[in-house]
């Protein structure tokens, strides 16, 4: 793992690859730890877990490799929730639950059990630690570093990472990336990678890992060249049988019916990006900016969609570049992204 990237920060992989931390079951301790062994630098993710949890996937992650890993938390919410739009769209659902055969969800800890997982990682780091929706404070920061971890930063606009502080380095997120928008505040809109990217690295010495819509070796290349230390992907590893993606979110991957992304509330209420199927297109324009909230409310029809098989009914995250995930192992996927 030792690199002479990033001014010689050991965490950066010699391959140039990043896997993505992926909330939700696909980030699992098997793919994280086949990444790990083939050179890239894998990331839990601790997001809709509880701490313990989140702990067991680590020590999994341990049993199974012995080299470094990481682990990703969300900050917490504070978005301004607005319950009257929000009870709009309880009631715009309530016909997907009846057909789902599903309630909708209650709302839940909008902190995402935050104070325990934090207690709990300063207790026993992983070799690396990032942060998405925000960033945590100087002190918090610095008390990782003091115990040996690494802090990463997830950044969608040239203003955050100005705003980074004593991170170790940035994850830079342009707008073509699958899932949640990793922007520290509840809004529309995103900037392309490769603008981004740039404009980033313009205004900070620190280690970047490029991330948002990456899918082959070129690809890697390029933002290597455009200033990334590191080249992060999440959608190239999800058809793979160590993700722990359900089945029918890897079947749609390579589905011909779905021919398009977007960025979305309908699922979460905050902006991510998904194939495009007809829960999402029939419910975005209605999806208030209320997260967990929406996450919460529309968590059982979501459920109940895998169960049954219903890709429609599916939050389906995915890149703009989904088209070229393989089915292939991790290790030859991270191979091949490293061949450029």
């Amino acid at each position: 793992m030792v690199s002479v990237r990033g001014g010689g920060a050991w965490w950066v992989p010699e391959t140039g690859v990043v896997q993505a931390p992926m909330a939700g079951g696909a980030a699992r301790p098997e793919l994280v730890a086949a990444v790990a062994e083939a050179g890239a630098l894998g990331f839990l993710a601790a997001g809709y877990k509880t701490a313990a949890a989140m702990r067991d996937e680590i020590e999994r992650t341990r049993a199974a490799t012995s080299r470094p890993f990481g682990v990703n938390v969300f900050m917490p919410s504070h978005d301004a929730v607005d319950e009257t739009a929000l009870d709009a769209y309880a009631a715009r659902l309530a016909p997907e639950a009846a057909r789902l055969g599903a309630g909708l969800g209650a709302p839940g800890d909008r902190t995402d059990g935050w104070d325990a997982k934090i207690e709990d990682l300063l207790a026993d780091p992983p070799a690396v630690v990032s942060f998405t929706f925000g960033r945590p404070g100087e002190a918090l920061i610095r008390e990782f570093q003091r115990r040996g971890a690494v802090v990463i930063v997830t950044v969608t606009s040239v203003a955050e990472a100005r705003a980074a502080g004593a991170a170790d380095g940035l994850c830079v997120q342009g707008v073509e990336a699958g899932g949640h928008q990793g922007s520290w505040t509840n809004t529309d809109g995103g900037t392309p990678l490769r603008e981004l990217l740039p404009a980033v690295r313009e205004v900070t010495a620190q280690p970047l890992i490029a991330a948002g819509g990456l899918g082959t070796a070129a690809d890697v290349a390029e933002v290597l060249a455009l200033g990334a230390d590191a080249a992060q992907l999440g959608t190239a590893f999800l058809r793979c049988p160590e993700s722990g993606a359900s089945a029918v979110h890897k079947a749609a991957l390579a589905d011909l019916r779905f021919t398009q992304t977007a960025l979305t509330r309908a699922f979460s209420g905050r902006p991510a990006r998904g194939l495009v199927n007809r829960f999402l297109t029939e419910h975005s324009a209605h999806a208030p900016a209320a997260y967990p909230e929406v996450h919460y409310l529309t968590s059982p029809l979501r459920k109940a969609a895998a169960a049954q098989g219903d890709a429609d009914a599916l939050h389906l995250w995915a890149g703009v570049s989904y088209r070229l995930a393989s089915a292939a192992p991790a290790s030859e996927i991270v191979a091949t992204l490293a061949a450029g």
